[in-house]
């Protein structure tokens, strides 16, 4: 049996143009496929998020999207410069050896930008 190709997270929003204007203007995200009611953009690599514009979408409690980085500190003076609503500055957490910060974004989904600090992460080893 093949792998899997991909990987896609879908989350819902009501606003697909406010949505669609954070992914990829703020956050640069690259538009992978625009399906009119939904856009998958690419995150990195084979993994992807994706937001589909439902009337009644769920509220995005309990969710969080964490993107992985090693300029946490970057990624946080960007989106604290472009107005998006910080939840807790970058921090580092002893326990989960990360670094991160939390925003929220239009639809009110947790972001963590995250650096992960345990050395036996390795998601080469994965490949």
């Amino acid at each position: 049996m093949k792998n899997f190709d991909a990987q896609i997270t879908f989350c819902y929003t009501q606003d697909l143009a406010a949505t669609a204007r954070f992914y990829e203007e703020i956050m640069g995200l690259p538009l992978a496929l625009d399906q009119g009611t939904c856009r998958i953009y690419r995150v990195a690599g084979d993994a992807y998020v994706g937001f589909c514009e439902r009337a009644d979408s769920a509220r995005p409690d309990g969710i969080t999207l964490t993107l992985v980085t090693d300029d946490v500190d970057g990624w946080h003076r960007r989106l604290t410069a472009e107005g998006v609503p910080c939840e807790k500055a970058s921090v580092y957490n002893a326990k989960d050896k990360i670094y991160h910060s939390l925003f929220r974004d239009p639809n009110g989904y947790l972001i963590e930008i995250q650096r992960l600090e345990d050395p036996r992460w390795n998601p080469e080893a994965a490949s």
